[in-house]
């Protein structure tokens, strides 16, 4: 498995995280029948619920209320992340996506079989946005605790690598 990290700044449309990247593990799992399983097993078994399986919406949109895991199930898709002024990332069956509360996300294009696991860190549900976020929106994304697990490899893993060890909040500029 490989880690990349993107970092995306605050827009006037969309808030992306203050000071967490996307965490992008390039062959989490592998690329077979039994990935959608294995994503849903992993993530339950770090903790990380209110799982689904479907796809991304093609329009920019983010929560405030979650973070959200994505895990490539089956296909290919081109995925805007950082909202309009964001990056096109390729992502294929076995890839994971983790998005922080706030970031900008949509499915640019999309082979026929693509789908996704999706969950979300205990207690936390999501919410739709897609309208530029209100200031007492962006205090709550900033507010939004790391996930106690990392949604692939439990304590610690990339989330206490690269979420819990970030640098200090960079200031929201619209």
């Amino acid at each position: 498995m490989l880690i990349a990290t993107l970092r995306f700044p605050t827009t006037a449309t969309v808030p992306n995280h203050p000071r967490w990247p996307v965490i992008l593990y390039k062959n989490a799992v592998p690329a077979d029948a039994h990935a959608a399983r294995t994503f849903e097993e992993r993530f339950a078994a770090h903790g990380w619920q209110g799982g689904w399986r479907g796809e991304v919406y093609d329009y920019v949109h983010y929560h405030v209320d979650a973070h959200e895991v994505l895990g490539v199930a089956s296909g290919s898709a081109t995925l805007r992340l950082g909202g309009d002024a964001g990056e096109p990332v390729r992502v294929t069956a076995g890839d994971c996506v983790l998005l922080p509360a706030g970031t900008g996300h949509q499915c640019l294009d999309a082979s026929p079989d693509f789908e996704v696991v999706a969950a979300y860190p205990p207690g936390q549900t999501p919410d739709l946005q897609t309208q530029a976020a209100t200031d007492e929106q962006r205090r709550a994304i900033a507010a939004l605790p790391a996930p106690p697990t990392d949604p692939l490899e439990g304590p610690g893993g990339a989330v206490g690598a690269h979420w819990r060890r970030a640098a200090p909040a960079r200031p929201n500029s619209a």
